[in-house]
């Protein structure tokens, strides 16, 4: 189940990183970019590494017992600073650059002591799950071990401090998104205080096993969907608010439209729709199809009765855009109605094409019965 859970994380986060790729592709030197990739990358590795038949994997080919656990360790360790540099990033400022360098040359030193300890120490016993408990009091081995979960523990902490303070300033999807990459740091720092405490109950010649193994496993997987979250948050916030904006335009468009489609469907004017329900696109069609109407209903839109309902409208203390909203929909509704009864009354056609807004409230007029209530008052 282990083995599942890990490599299942794995390949979720390696979607999420393909789902970069075009943009990497177009910006090879964003700075941002980069940093966001690292982190999706780098998460992915402490999956895949973390998975016990990989670690197994790993031990056997390459012949060295225990090779797998500074690899992880590594991974773990690059990927907390990844992720602290992303925040630092992301909100940038002067002295960015300089501290996010200074940053990397402290967790390089950290991953070449790492890998330097291993050298020294003996861990010729293959472990692949327990490795930070047995090895708790061996020497070089156990100073790798506190080394690395020192420096992730730093990493997190420094990192939800910096997302937490910043979302106090903020509002709307960034607040949201620092918000639970913070709550996601937070319980990665779990991981590193349960093995920690694992470690230093094995120095007191206790056994706490299972704070080591199942409880850093927990943290580190749910700590890895949180931040990911919290990532990803701002980054399609934006995108999905300026869909759903044009799906609410596209229903509010419909009273008008269903105002205009027996002229639409009789004269052949409504726009093809787009095969794929894109809102944008779908948006584009409805307002189009309702231009080719109001066009071909220019002669019928009686102007003297465009201004006398926008006139009465205002007698009554509406707002200015309502009023023109219902003196629109005045017209449009008799409009119809005479095209409808084949006669042309209007000797002045109305000039002029309102742009969406307008559009918007004149359908919200039709739909609430405002444009009928005008024109029986005219």
């Amino acid at each position: 189940m282990s083995d599942l859970i890990n490599y299942a994380s794995c390949g979720l986060l390696w979607l999420g990183l393909l789902t970069k790729a075009p943009d990497l592709v177009r910006r090879p030197r964003d700075p941002f970019l980069l940093t966001l990739s690292a982190v999706l990358a780098l998460s992915s590795l402490c999956f895949l590494l973390g998975a016990p038949d990989t670690v197994g994997f790993v031990n056997g080919a390459s012949g060295v017992p225990n090779l797998a656990a500074p690899l992880t360790y590594g991974a773990i360790t690059a990927y907390g600073a990844a992720s602290l540099a992303l925040v630092m990033r992301w909100r940038g400022g002067p002295g960015t650059a300089r501290a996010i360098r200074r940053w990397t040359l402290g967790y390089t030193a950290v991953l070449a002591c790492v890998g330097a300890l291993f050298v020294l120490g003996d861990a010729s016993v293959e472990r692949r799950t327990d490795f930070d408990t047995y090895y708790a009091t061996t020497p070089y081995i156990a100073e790798m071990i506190v080394l690395y979960l020192g420096a992730h523990l730093t990493a997190v902490l420094v990192t939800a401090c910096r997302s937490l303070c910043w979302a106090r300033r903020l509002r709307g999807s960034l607040r949201a998104g620092l918000v639970t990459l913070g709550a996601g740091t937070l319980i990665g720092g779990g991981y590193s205080v349960s093995k920690l405490l694992a470690v230093a109950a094995r120095w007191w010649d206790r056994d706490w096993s299972a704070l080591g193994t199942t409880f850093p496993s927990a943290c580190a997987g749910i700590s890895a969907a949180t931040t990911v979250v919290g990532i990803v948050i701002p980054l399609l916030a934006p995108f999905l608010a300026v869909r759903a904006r044009c799906w609410r335009e596209y229903a509010r468009l419909g009273p008008l439209e269903r105002t205009l489609t027996g002229l639409l469907t009789r004269e052949s004017l409504r726009v093809p729709r787009p095969l794929w329900p894109s809102a944008t696109r779908w948006l584009t069609w409805r307002q189009s199809s309702i231009y080719n109407g109001l066009h071909y209903l220019g002669r019928y839109l009686d102007e003297g009765l465009y201004r006398q309902a926008y006139a009465d409208r205002l007698r009554t203390g509406g707002d200015p855009c309502q009023a023109e909203a219902a003196a629109w929909a005045a017209a449009i509704a008799a409009a119809t109605r005479a095209l409808h009864e084949e006669r042309e009354d209007a000797a002045v056609p109305l000039a002029g094409r309102p742009d969406l807004p307008a559009l918007l409230r004149i359908s919200d007029a039709l739909a609430a019965g405002t444009g009928d209530r005008a024109l029986a008052v005219c």
